[in-house]
C-alpha cells in the first residue's frame, strides 16, 4: 500500500472536511424536527472514520454503532440515502425503515450499522471466519466505542478471534463517555483497553483518533499484517463528540453538566478537520483555492441530497410488515 503521499493527504483532508460539513448540516436540519429518527451525529469524530476507511480494499466489509453516519459515508455510503433516510423516506439507504442508527450499503462494503452495545463486533468475526473460510483475502472492520468494551460479547469476539487469527481489524473510538457516564464511573482507574486486548494476545496500539494522518497509518500498518495472516488488531482511538449524545445540541446547550464546557473547549482545540487543513496548508500541498472549491463542492453535495431526500415518497404502509423476522 501507498505510503503517506500528498495525494493520500489530500483525499485524507477531503474526506474529514466532508464528513465534518454533512454532520453539521443535517444536525442543523435536525433541528427543524422533520427527521423524526433520532439521531447520534458524530462532529469531532470524523478522522477515525477517514483514516480506517481510506486504509481498506474494496473487498473489506466494514461493520458500525449508533453513531454510524461517518463510516456509512467514508466507507461509500451514498449521502442521499443517509438523508432520505433520516427523513423516512422510501429512497433511504434502508428504505425509510431502519432510521440513523441502521444503515447500509452492502454494495460499498458497509454490511450494517446496529444500536445493540457491541452486537456487530460479533458479527464482524463471523465475515472474518467467512472469508478464512472461502480463501477471500478480505479483512472485516468493526466500528465501536469504548463501552463495549464493557460488554461480554466483545471478549468472547477478541478470544474467539485470537484463537483463529481471523482477519478482523477491532476499531474502537474512546470518546471518554457512555452516554453521560464518564470512564471514571465504568472503569478502574489506570485502565488501559490496549492491555485489555493484549491479554488476548491480540495486537493492540492506542493512536490520537483526531489526527487522520495517524489513524491512516496505524489502520494501513494492521490491515497488512491482518491481510497478511498476523491476526486481528485492536486500534483504540482517543477522539471526542462536540455534540450531545443524541440530538442535535451542545451539552451546554441543554444545561447538561456532566461534561464542562472548558472540557468541551480543549477537544474542539484539537479539531481534526483543522489540524489536517493545517499541516497542508504548512506543507504547500493545497491552496486557498482549492480549499474554496473544495468547500463549495461539499455544500452544494449537501443541498442536491437534502433536496432529493425531501422529494422522495414515503414507504408504503401495505410494506409494513416485510423484512419483519
Amino acid at each position: 500500500m501507498d505510503a503517506l503521499t500528498p495525494d493520500v493527504k489530500r483525499r485524507l483532508y477531503r474526506s474529514v472536511f466532508r464528513l465534518r460539513r454533512i454532520e453539521e448540516r443535517l444536525a442543523d436540519l435536525y433541528r427543524e424536527q422533520t427527521m423524526r429518527t433520532p439521531a447520534h451525529f458524530g462532529v469531532g469524530q470524523e478522522a477515525v472514520a477517514s483514516g480506517v476507511c481510506e486504509a481498506l480494499g474494496a473487498r473489506d466489509v466494514v461493520y458500525s454503532h449508533h453513531r454510524c453516519h461517518n463510516h456509512y459515508l467514508a466507507r461509500g455510503g451514498k449521502l442521499a440515502g443517509l438523508a432520505a433516510e433520516l427523513y423516512g423516506r422510501i429512497d433511504g439507504c434502508a428504505r425509510g425503515r431502519g432510521g440513523s442508527v441502521h444503515l447500509t450499503a452492502r454494495d460499498q462494503g458497509f454490511i450494517v450499522s446496529s444500536a445493540i452495545l457491541g452486537q456487530t463486533v460479533a458479527v464482524a468475526c463471523g465475515s472474518a471466519l467467512a472469508f478464512r473460510m472461502d480463501g477471500v483475502p478480505g479483512v472485516a472492520v468493526s466500528f465501536f466505542g469504548e463501552a463495549t468494551c464493557e460488554e461480554g460479547v466483545f471478549y468472547e469476539s477478541l478470544n474467539y478471534a485470537a484463537i483463529n487469527r481471523l482477519p478482523v481489524l477491532f476499531v474502537c473510538e474512546n470518546n471518554l463517555y457512555s452516554t453521560e457516564s464518564p470512564l471514571s464511573v465504568r472503569q478502574p482507574a489506570g485502565t488501559a483497553l490496549t492491555d485489555r486486548a493484549a491479554a488476548f494476545k491480540v495486537e493492540a496500539h492506542q493512536v490520537d483518533g483526531n489526527d487522520v494522518f495517524e489513524v491512516w497509518n496505524a489502520a494501513r500498518h494492521a490491515v497488512d499484517s491482518i491481510r497478511s495472516g498476523g491476526g486481528p488488531v485492536f486500534l483504540e482511538c482517543m477522539t471526542y463528540r462536540w455534540l450531545e449524545h443524541v440530538g442535535p445540541k451542545f451539552d451546554h446547550e441543554a444545561g447538561r453538566s456532566y461534561r464542562s464546557r472548558e472540557e468541551l473547549d480543549h477537544w474542539i482545540a484539537r479539531c481534526p478537520v483543522r489540524h489536517a487543513r493545517e499541516r497542508l496548508l504548512a506543507e504547500g500541498l493545497v491552496s486557498k483555492a482549492e480549499l474554496d472549491a473544495w468547500s463549495d463542492a461539499v455544500e452544494q453535495e449537501i443541498d442536491d441530497a437534502v433536496a432529493t431526500a425531501r422529494d422522495s415518497a414515503w414507504p408504503d404502509a401495505a410494506d409494513l410488515f416485510e423484512n419483519v423476522h
